[in-house]
């Protein structure tokens, strides 16, 4: 009886350590499976070098955060001499800025104006949406509040396959163009961006097909 307790029990932890080995595989996976789609999905829509973006109207320009200082952080500022580049060379003819406004204290996207206008962009070219709270908000309000129906997002190549395929799928037929980012920073020290954006593939997935949540502010 002693003998046969034990091998029911013995039974019930090998499948409950299969089972956590299953759900701990699954949990790596999902993300890993979501990147890879999303990647894919958008591979023939993003561009590294800005000879090769086709003329459109807006380029949006997501935030980056800011430097101790109110100045634009230096992702940030490749991500807006980018744009700036795009508009010199006359393949897009308006910038939507798009970012955190969400304290007086810190304004990401007239940071972003002044650094484009110090750059020679007319102020009257540049408009500006201070709810851009993440990119899923910034596409929706692009589409949404500033009538955005084509558009070049710039933004880091890690970054970028999300942001070009949550604004398609969100009413903006986007293209991309991507700025360097492991050329940059190295891989060590993108490392916590591309751990953090696997994650941010999952969710917008879940944000576009399932829950569809509406902006802070519409």
């Amino acid at each position: 009886m002693r003998r046969r307790k034990q091998n029911v029990l013995a039974k019930i932890f090998y499948r409950l350590r299969s089972l956590l080995l299953w759900l701990v595989i699954g949990t790596c996976l999902i993300p890993i499976i979501s990147t890879g789609y999303i990647n894919l999905a958008t591979s023939s829509d993003r561009y590294r070098s800005s000879a090769q973006i086709p003329h459109e109207d807006v380029a949006i320009v997501f935030g980056a955060g800011l430097s101790a200082d109110g100045t634009p952080s230096p992702m940030l500022a490749d991500r807006v001499e980018s744009a700036v580049e795009l508009y010199q060379n006359g393949r897009i003819h308006k910038l939507l800025m798009t970012g955190d406004n969400s304290m007086i204290s810190y304004n990401e996207v007239m940071a972003m104006k002044r650094f484009a206008h110090d750059l020679d962009v007319p102020t009257q070219d540049i408009t500006l949406d201070y709810a851009g709270f993440s990119t899923y908000e910034s596409c929706y309000r692009a589409h949404q509040v500033f009538d955005v129906h084509r558009a070049v997002v710039i933004t880091q190549n890690y970054h970028l396959p999300r942001a070009v395929y949550t604004c398609r799928q969100l009413g903006v037929n986007a293209v991309g163009l991507g700025t360097p980012d492991r050329e940059i920073y190295g891989l060590r020290g993108m490392i916590p961006y591309l751990l953090r954006e696997m994650l941010a593939n999952v969710k917008a997935l879940s944000d576009i097909y399932l829950t569809r949540p509406h902006p802070t502010f519409l």
